[in-house]
C-alpha cells in the first residue's frame, strides 16, 4: 500500500498494523460500545426463532441506505414494492445495492483467501453487465461515475499497488477489531474508487462483509449502512475526509464515524424486533 494512510498503516514494525489502529485514542471505547450494542441485539427474544426475517430485513434496509448515500434515496416501501430496477439511473442504483446485499453473504468463505477476487465479482454484481471495464480495476484515463466522493482519485497503478497492500493484510489476517478492519477497508476502496462505477455502493458491502465475516455479526442483522445513511451524506463525507488525511485523528473519527453507523444499524433492527414482538410486522 502506498499514500498518507498507508505510511500511517505501516508506520509500526509490528507484523499487525492494523492492530495499532485498534489502540489509537478513542477507538478501544468505539469497539467495546459496538460490542455491546450488538451482543444486545442478538439477546432479543425475536432473534431466537424469527432471525432469518431479521436477516432479509436487514439486507433491505442496509441496501436502501447505501443506494441513499449514492443518490438514489428512495423511501424502503418502494423499495420493497419495485421489481423494475434498470428504468434511470436512480432505479439501477437502488437495484446494484440489493444485489450487492444479496450477494454478500455469498463471498464470505473467498474473502479471506482472495479478496480482489471479492471486490472483482461486488462491481460485477453491481454493474449487472459484462462490460469491459467490469470487474476490473479502472486504467489510467477512464472515467470514474461516483456522485458523492469528490476526491482526487489516485493514478492507476496507485490503485493496482494499494489494493494489493490491502488484501495481503487481509489475508495475512490480523488481531484489530472487526470495526476497525471493516472501516479500514471501507476507507481505502472510498480512497482508491478502483472501479469506473458503484465505488460508493461496494465499499459499503465490503464493509459489510467483513463485519459478518468475522463473527461481530455472523448473521447480517446489523446493517452498517443504515447508520451512515441516518448520519448524512455531509457527515459521511466528512469523516472519511479523516481517513484519507492518514493522521491518527483522522483515522480515529473515521473508525468513529463507522462504529456509529453499526449501532445505529443495530437500533434499526431492534426496532424490527420489537415490531415482531408486538405482531405490527
Amino acid at each position: 500500500m502506498r499514500g498518507r494512510v498507508a505510511s500511517l498503516l505501516m508506520s509500526t514494525h509490528a507484523a499487525d498494523p492494523l492492530a495499532a489502529l485498534g489502540a489509537l485514542p478513542g477507538v478501544p471505547e468505539v469497539v467495546d460500545s459496538v460490542r455491546k450494542a450488538v451482543d444486545r441485539v442478538y439477546g432479543h427474544r425475536v432473534m431466537r426463532r424469527r432471525s432469518n426475517e431479521i436477516s432479509s430485513e436487514a439486507a433491505l434496509r442496509g441496501a436502501r441506505g447505501s443506494a441513499a448515500l449514492a443518490g438514489a434515496d428512495w423511501a424502503l416501501e418502494e423499495v420493497r414494492r419495485r421489481s423494475d430496477f434498470g428504468v434511470d439511473a436512480e432505479a439501477r442504483t437502488v437495484g446494484a445495492a440489493l444485489r450487492l446485499g444479496a450477494e454478500a453473504g455469498q463471498l464470505l468463505s473467498i474473502w479471506r483467501q482472495s479478496p480482489l477476487r471479492v471486490l472483482a465479482r461486488l462491481h460485477l454484481v453491481a454493474a449487472g453487465d459484462a462490460g469491459e471495464s467490469v470487474g476490473r480495476p479502472r486504467q489510467d484515463g477512464e472515467a470514474v461515475d461516483e456522485p458523492l466522493i469528490e476526491a482526487p482519485l489516485p493514478s492507476a497503478d496507485e490503485v493496482v499497488g494499494r489494493l494489493e497492500g490491502l488484501a495481503d493484510l487481509i489475508v495475512a489476517g490480523t488481531s484489530a477489531p472487526a470495526v476497525v478492519t471493516a472501516a479500514v477497508v471501507h476507507g481505502e476502496l472510498l480512497a482508491l474508487r478502483p472501479f469506473t462505477s458503484y465505488n460508493g455502493l461496494v465499499a459499503r458491502a465490503a464493509e459489510r462483509i467483513v463485519l459478518i465475516g468475522s463473527g461481530l455479526d455472523p448473521k447480517a442483522i446489523c446493517p452498517s449502512e443504515v447508520g451512515h445513511a441516518e448520519v448524512g451524506r455531509a457527515a459521511y463525507v466528512a469523516a472519511f475526509e479523516g481517513y484519507r488525511s492518514g493522521t491518527p485523528e483522522g483515522m480515529a473519527r473515521w473508525i468513529a464515524h463507522c462504529g456509529r453507523a453499526v449501532e445505529l444499524g443495530v437500533r434499526e433492527s431492534t426496532a424490527v424486533c420489537e415490531a415482531l414482538q408486538r405482531g405490527a410486522a
